[in-house]
């Protein structure tokens, strides 16, 4: 006799969870949720605590330029492995991967482009490969950018975005530093501006050389600029460092940099700097003791508005 009867469950039980993806993310400086949808309408900017997030080297192009007008310039220059460096992998190896990852050839673009119909030479750099580490190819590459810039008198604008030299190369990438620097002083003897904007981080070399050697040096809020990062300095002075040390803020109220501008306004911005630091190739011509540069009252109201 059955005194018991098992029915089945009425009540689906799923035997795997399921792995997928619904969109929704926790911002990493204030741990809102949000959409990755809004995220990308507001520029890769939490629309909640308006935290910048990293973009690509050629999203940030796009973003700064008139769409349509980029050109780029040296995509055909690639790195080699001048020292046969090998570590967990070889460097050849290495190279090949952050390519994939990137979809770019080198850690920095660089080309020509117009920003509100001033044709200017821009180089804007990638993270996503090697770190935005700068080897001799990114030297090389935003070397000849700064000579083309001279060749045809355009306004140089580079952004930055790197973890410094790339160790790989050795005194290879180091050189690259003073190379970088000497072509940005042919840059200056041309009376030519540099507008050189930092992203979070910019650090080691890039910061050491001609990231900061800008006429004007913008940065994006909350940016790391830094040579050693803050863990290696406590480490080596034994002592904590003060409250957002090397972020923008702190840099713009000690004097390191000249302003802090929002994603959102960045084109805008830059296009009113280039309209003061640029003048017309006529005016130069009919008066060689002007500089062209703009007057130091100039330049601070517009840093101002």
């Amino acid at each position: 006799m059955r005194f018991f009867k098992r029915d089945k469950p009425k009540i689906k039980v799923e035997t795997q969870k399921k792995d997928s993806y619904s969109g929704w993310l926790k911002c990493s400086h204030c741990h809102e949720l949000i959409h990755e949808g809004e995220i990308e309408k507001n520029l890769h900017c939490c629309p909640k605590c308006n935290h910048h997030y990293r973009i690509s080297a050629k999203a940030r192009i796009a973003l700064l330029t008139d769409e349509g007008t980029f050109s780029e310039l040296f995509a055909e220059i690639e790195t080699s492995d001048p020292l046969k460096f090998t570590d967990e992998k070889t460097y050849t190896s290495r190279i090949q991967a952050a390519k994939e990852k990137s979809g770019s050839t080198e850690a920095i673009v660089t080309g020509t482009a117009k920003i509100h119909d001033q044709e200017v030479a821009i180089g804007a750099m990638n993270f996503e490969f090697m770190g935005g580490s700068m080897g001799s190819v990114v030297g090389e590459k935003l070397t000849r950018l700064i000579e083309h810039a001279v060749e045809e008198r355009l306004p140089l604008v580079t952004v930055s975005i790197s973890g410094g030299a790339r160790m790989q190369e050795s005194i290879h990438s180091l050189m690259q530093m003073a190379k970088t620097s000497a072509a940005l002083t042919r840059l200056d003897n041309a009376r030519l501006p540099f507008i050189s904007i930092l992203a979070d981080p910019t650090a080691g070399g890039v910061t050491a050389s001609f990231a900061t050697l800008g006429d004007l040096i913008i940065a994006e809020p909350g940016a790391l600029i830094c040579f050693a990062g803050p863990r290696v300095i406590e480490q080596v002075i034994k002592q904590k460092l003060p409250e957002g040390a090397q972020k923008a803020e702190f840099l713009l109220e000690h004097g390191m940099i000249d302003c802090i501008v929002k994603r959102h306004d960045l084109k805008n911005k830059v296009a009113n700097f280039l309209t003061y630091l640029v003048r017309s190739k006529e005016t130069k011509k009919t008066d060689k003791t002007k500089s062209g540069l703009p007057t130091q009252n100039e330049l601070e109201t517009t840093l101002q508005s």
